[in-house]
């Protein structure tokens, strides 16, 4: 019997008619600080979803190419076209252009190549996603993204993975949005409970836990996951929510954390040393790790901490003085 995928399950909450430049979302992740410095140029972010809305103004400037690997259009592998909505939310959290219209995302210079491996019905094979990881691979993708899940643990699915890793290509996945708000079940979903993965698990805009979001032993950090604006079908913005919407966050973020520590350090940094640059850039919310994992992605926490500290010194100078 043929093994399924799906989008992880999520949650349409509205179509929005007026939306600022800057989602929430964006701004609590802090990626407009980073701004100054990059916004993601030079990047290319695979998304393995249900394709995306070409058309759409914020997003079809940083669309590269792509290709299509689902039945959908006859199965013609040039026409990457979304019906489902799903693909175009992501991509535009990813990177939707800085254009003083719509909405902006996390890498707003970011290119996106569009990799479609669920069809309009939010479904997909094992083998579809397989041959989409390997196109990204060939594609020389910097980081792919896939907000997609299934129950099972397919050996050919983690072997490209882990040829994606090797390729020095980050990974991102959505947690699921199995959980029953209780840290101590686990809800495991597969690519997101593999090691090589950073698998992303939601909050709200409050910085409480979602009670969606899945919790085990493999989650990596959290993300904006509830209420979030973003591009969709038909030029148009909506509001959605689920662990779907917390892991192109952190996709679109990472694009600007390679930029930066390949400035700094002077060299093209593998995926383990970008794996411990991204975590670096998060703090705790106080849950479990099972539920945020090393806390919620905060693209200024260095610069936060180091703040701190140079705070505490001073004020301990003072009552020495």
């Amino acid at each position: 019997m043929e093994q399924v995928v799906r989008v992880i399950p999520f949650k349409f909450v509205e179509h929005v008619e007026e939306v600022g430049e800057v989602p929430k979302g964006i701004e609590l992740i802090q990626a407009p600080k980073m701004w100054e410095h990059t916004k993601g140029k030079g990047m290319t972010i695979a998304v393995l979803d249900t394709g995306c809305d070409i058309s759409h103004p914020d997003i079809k400037e940083r669309i590269k190419g792509g290709r299509n690997f689902t039945k959908d259009d006859g199965g013609s592998q040039n026409i990457y076209q979304d019906y489902n909505g799903h693909g175009t939310h992501v991509a535009g959290t990813i990177a939707a252009s800085l254009n003083q219209t719509g909405v902006i995302g996390a890498a707003p210079e970011a290119d996106l190549l569009i990799v479609k491996v669920l069809d309009k019905n939010g479904s997909g094979q094992y083998e579809w996603i397989k041959n989409g990881i390997l196109y990204a691979i060939e594609q020389k993708a910097d980081i792919i993204s896939m907000s997609l899940g299934g129950p099972s643990d397919d050996p050919g699915l983690h072997e490209a993975i882990k040829m994606a890793v090797q390729s020095n290509i980050l990974v991102v996945c959505a947690a699921g949005n199995e959980g029953d708000g209780n840290d101590k079940t686990d809800e495991l979903g597969y690519p997101a409970c593999y090691n090589e993965v950073i698998s992303v698990g939601a909050i709200n805009l409050e910085r409480r836990s979602s009670d969606f979001t899945n919790s085990n032993n493999e989650v990596d950090l959290v993300a904006p996951g509830e209420g979030i604006i973003s591009t969709y079908l038909g030029g148009k913005y909506a509001k959605l929510s689920g662990t779907s919407m917390s892991a192109p966050h952190v996709s679109g973020a990472l694009a600007l954390i390679k930029v930066m520590a390949n400035e700094n350090f002077g060299r093209n940094l593998t995926e383990p040393e970008l794996y411990a640059q991204l975590i670096k850039r998060t703090i705790p919310l106080g849950h479990s790790p099972r539920l945020e994992g090393n806390g919620l992605l905060y693209l200024t926490a260095i610069e936060h901490l180091r703040d701190i500290f140079t705070e505490k010194v001073s004020a301990q100078l003072v009552s020495l003085s």
